[in-house]
């Protein structure tokens, strides 16, 4: 399971980063004179620009923002590209912990009954809290990230 965990993580931080960079190379000036006196786009531009690793963290972090909206809309903003990078890494982790977990875990369900790699009970509830850990942990943080950019944004 962790080399897949690695394996994912590493490849949807390259892929959100492709996605930022060509958002930042073709689609910033554009988007930049389209949204021009725009108050939302420029508090977000603001509060992206001094702390953007933080903004990009915590919004990686909650499930309720898209993702692939976040790497075109983060492509036009002034977040440095180590902060989104970095940021980004971190903040998919939790996630893509469980997806790789629950693929980890019908794998094994498949192969029940079938006499191969039998687990053990302890196991098989070390599987289901596992996911239903990660899931209130991702709750309680998305919570917070979301209290957190609401008071970024409107300060």
């Amino acid at each position: 399971m962790a080399h897949g965990w690695i394996i994912v993580s590493v490849a949807a931080t390259l892929a959100a980063t492709a996605a930022f960079l060509v958002a930042r190379s073709f689609a910033r000036g554009w988007v930049s004179q389209r949204i021009a006196g725009n108050p939302t786009f420029a508090a977000i531009d603001e509060a992206v620009a001094p702390e953007g690793w933080k903004i990009v963290g915590l919004t990686r972090l909650s499930p309720a923002f898209p993702f692939n909206l976040l790497n075109d809309a983060y492509g036009v903003t002034r977040v440095p590209l180590r902060h989104y990078v970095l940021a980004s890494w971190f903040g998919m982790m939790p996630g893509t912990l469980i997806y790789v977990h629950l693929g980890s875990l019908a794998g094994d369900l498949a192969s029940v009954g079938t006499g191969r790699d039998a687990r053990t009970p302890p196991e098989w509830a070390l599987y289901g809290v596992g996911p239903l850990a990660t899931v209130a942990v991702t709750v309680f943080v998305t919570r917070i990230a979301r209290s957190a950019l609401r008071q970024r944004i409107t300060t």
